[in-house]
């Protein structure tokens, strides 16, 4: 059994990327992501890596660019009003279809808002992570651990499709401690001779970029880019279902929030009602046949999350609207508690 560890959510991130055999970090802080910076700014010299705090968001998504395209592992991270500030630059990196990743520990908004937990970026990362219409790997942790273990998932996933994945956590778990184990082998990168430094495999010059003159050549290479994103709808989509093969009501939620839903599906089910739970861990590409399978025997929905209600849309069109989906969210920072959502669950089965 590998040996576990006692590290807060943030700083477990960052080993994990250092162990997954990223080493070029470029970041600047911003609560509540700040442990992550740290632990980059202490480790990276270590291992003969490059850890830079740029002199802005701005400046770091750029230097991401310029390491992931001459082949390295490259990430950067930030909390929300932070990525706002990279979007320009995740489109330019997704334009060039060059892989990386970023982390983005949520707080509340719009705004600088505040530094409290939210989910409130759902549509940020899922719709609009910059101009031009591209798209970006979004996964979605509920545990230390599953932050460790997506570190790996996503620097890999990035590469084989060449597009930026992000993994999209919240203050909760950037704050939170858990015991985590981190795998024992040494990561062997792929060769990549698509990049703009050396590698196997290649013959002349590579030129890596987002800008085209020609309107019939960009619109090749989006075209391009739109099949390879279907291929991953396809190919990528992963859920957790608990306790929905009889569910009468199956909740979903994501990340932090799906530990709080998953209580109030216990309780349900003590005080005899048939709740499950369906847990996205993309958000995109979304679960939807995982979500459709899972209410199958089902009379409504829940969707919990810590904002205004930003996934009820893609359930809405996972379900095709065949039963009602209802919301319940807390905004700004504040956290939904497991009694609430017991609650709202036997308010809609009462009704139903």
């Amino acid at each position: 059994m590998a040996e576990r560890v006692l590290m807060k959510g943030n700083e477990a991130i960052a080993e994990a990327a250092i162990l997954a055999g990223c080493r070029h970090f470029f970041g600047y802080p911003i609560t509540p992501q700040n442990e992550l910076v740290a632990h980059m700014a202490a480790r990276m010299p270590q291992v003969g890596g490059t850890y830079l705090q740029a002199e802005s968001e701005i400046a770091s998504i750029g230097m991401v660019l310029g390491a992931a395209s001459a082949g390295c592992r490259a990430m950067t991270s930030s909390s929300s009003p932070g990525i706002s500030l990279k979007t320009e630059g995740i489109s330019y990196i997704a334009g060039a279809d060059v892989p990386c990743l970023i982390v983005n520990v949520q707080r509340g908004g719009p705004g600088l808002g505040t530094i409290q937990p939210a989910q409130q970026d759902y549509f940020q990362a899922t719709k609009a992570p910059g101009h031009g219409g591209h798209r970006i790997l979004v996964f979605a942790p509920s545990t230390v651990q599953e932050m460790v273990d997506m570190v790996f998932t996503a620097f890999d996933k990035a590469e084989q499709y060449r597009m930026p994945a992000m993994i999209l956590a919240d203050g909760i778990l950037g704050q939170m401690m858990e015991p985590v184990s981190f795998p024992k082998a040494e990561i062997k990168l792929p060769e990549k001779p698509w990049s703009v430094g050396p590698a196997k495999g290649r013959s002349g010059k590579n030129v890596l970029s987002s800008l085209h003159f020609n309107a019939n050549h960009l619109e090749k290479s989006n075209f391009e880019r739109e099949a390879r994103y279907n291929k991953i709808k396809q190919e990528l989509p992963q859920a957790e279902t608990f306790l929905t093969d009889d569910a009468e009501i199956v909740v979903a939620s994501f990340g932090a929030t799906a530990r709080i839903a998953r209580s109030a599906v216990k309780k349900a089910r003590s005080s005899g009602i048939k709740a499950g739970l369906v847990r996205p861990i993309t958000l995109w590409p979304f679960p939807d046949a995982i979500i459709k399978n899972a209410v199958k025997n089902a009379k409504a929905m829940l969707v919990v999350e810590m904002n205004s209600g930003q996934m009820v849309e893609d359930v809405k069109l996972a379900v095709d609207c065949r039963i009602p989906v209802e919301f319940h969210g807390r905004s700004g920072g504040v956290i939904p508690s497991t009694g609430e959502v017991l609650d709202k669950i036997k308010n809609i089965m009462g009704g139903a």
